[in-house]
């Protein structure tokens, strides 16, 4: 799993899968695929005329308007049979749904992932248009050579991809124990073989082009999240400001479920058509899609909540505190309130993103440094938790908090091995592929934490201001 060489190469479709070599972006699966506009309308679907499949400079290959679209006009209408789904009810392959009880939810995509691989091992199959237009290698770190996994720099997401080369390995050998022996009519890949590649492979299609949207309603009437590829409406491009977006309707002439892709604002002629694939940070859109997002404004990095770390911070700013390791009878309850503490805690806390400080971090900080039971108490947890409340506990123990943040944050940046200006250098000197992507994403780590710094650095000037203003007046 260190290398994407021969990705899915054992499941041939009985179809030569050699496929052009392309600098602006990956290969397809066959060197000249289907149109998928013209399956998608041959087969009951809708595309609006305005739209083309197309290479856009800033977002790859995806779908482009060649004139203007106005706002509300729907885009892309697929019925009911197009988007390819796993059916939990299906028992056509009972193998398949076995196979699929194995896969953790966390990884759900590789279920999904379970049903591709049969499609795409299946002649004649349906869905092989679509199939044959779908990337032969993808971006995602499992992929990546093992140096470029370690040029990521950050631990958590270095654990995430280990934990998936781990399971795939494991995985493997789960399939192959269950294909052992079967006949080509009780074998669900037609008798190809099934290795770690070509479920990584599989599981990284669906991670990064699947939707889950509303299935089939429950007995309590409560509609089941159903992870659907949708052909088409998955090479729609991400943005935090979209100019589409998805509509679940039901279709009037048969009554079934049809998903459409709306313009949500008017469309100029050139420009690409934009989905918000979710307020994500880095880490999931590497993960999942295999691109990073410059300047991510929901990007963070993660911390251990952790007494002996907070110590050594508060040791490094200079604050005068108590043993964040042996806290109060008082302040553990709080902390136990903030899942930090007790049964079961959550250590899992961040600094960046849209509230630079995780509430839970900044109100155990707040607590842990002041020593007057009463004033705290006096205060709900969640004003304890907003950076917004200005001082709650008093000026002093504002600013030891938010030293103790900053030198936290002098902390963690301190276990990235290279500076920004250093990895700025390797850019430029031309980096390449997975090279380059894993540099842009830990420089985008590193630009979180100096950034949460000097917003911190910032309300601690600003307190020190409104102090020295107050003093003076008084």
């Amino acid at each position: 799993m260190a290398t994407s060489k021969a990705v899915m190469a054992s499941l041939t479709h009985l179809r030569p899968l050699t496929c052009a070599a392309s600098s602006s972006y990956p290969a397809r699966l066959v060197p000249h695929p289907p149109d998928l506009i013209k399956w998608v309308t041959r087969e009951g679907g809708f595309v609006h005329p305005a739209i083309k499949i197309a290479v856009n400079h800033s977002h790859g290959l995806g779908l482009l308007a060649n004139q203007q679209i106005p706002k509300g006009s729907d885009l892309i209408v697929l019925p009911d049979h197009i988007p390819l789904r796993f059916n939990h009810q299906d028992d056509t392959h009972s193998l398949l749904l076995q196979l699929a009880r194995h896969v953790p939810e966390e990884l759900w995509a590789m279920r999904l992932g379970l049903k591709l691989l049969q499609e795409r091992a299946k002649v004649g199959s349906f869905w092989w248009p679509y199939i044959s237009n779908l990337p032969e290698t993808y971006t995602v770190p499992i992929f990546f050579p093992g140096e470029d996994i370690k040029n990521l720099q950050y631990a958590p997401l270095l654990h995430q991809v280990n934990k998936r080369c781990r399971f795939l390995l494991d995985f493997e050998q789960e399939v192959k124990r269950a294909l052992v022996n079967l006949t080509p009519d009780k074998h669900p890949f037609g008798v190809q073989e099934v290795d770690a590649s070509s479920l990584g492979w599989a599981m990284s299609a669906v991670s990064s082009r699947a939707f889950r949207l509303y299935g089939d309603k429950r007995p309590d009437g409560i509609h089941v999240d159903i992870p659907m590829m949708l052909p088409l409406i998955d090479m729609c491009n991400h943005s935090f400001t979209p100019n589409a977006r998805i509509v679940q309707e039901k279709d009037s002439s048969n009554m079934k479920m049809q998903v459409k892709v709306v313009a949500e604002t008017a469309i100029k002629e050139d420009d690409p058509l934009l989905l918000n694939y979710g307020f994500l940070n880095n880490d999931f859109f590497l993960l999942d899609y295999g691109f990073v997002i410059q300047s991510n404004p929901y990007d963070c990095i993660e911390l251990k909540y952790d007494g002996a770390l907070l110590d050594a911070a508060s040791m490094a700013a200079g604050v005068s505190s108590p043993n964040f390791s042996a806290p109060a009878a008082w302040q553990a309850q709080i902390l136990a309130q903030l899942n930090l503490a007790g049964e079961a805690p959550d250590l899992k806390v961040s600094i960046g993103g849209e509230s630079v400080v995780e509430g839970r971090l900044l109100a155990a900080l707040r607590v842990l440094l002041s020593s007057n039971m009463e004033t705290v108490q006096k205060h709900e947890l969640n004003t304890l938790e907003s950076l917004s409340a200005e001082a709650p506990l008093g000026v002093a123990n504002e600013t030891a908090v938010l030293r103790t943040l900053i030198a936290l944050c002098v902390i963690a940046l301190g276990h990235f091995p290279t500076k920004i200006m250093d990895d700025e250098s390797l850019l430029k000197q031309g980096a390449s592929g997975s090279t380059e992507l894993a540099i842009q994403y830990r420089i985008q780590k590193k630009t979180v934490i100096v950034d949460a710094m000097r917003s911190l650095s910032r309300r601690v000037k600003l307190l020190s201001s409104n102090e020295t203003t107050v003093s003076a007046e008084g």
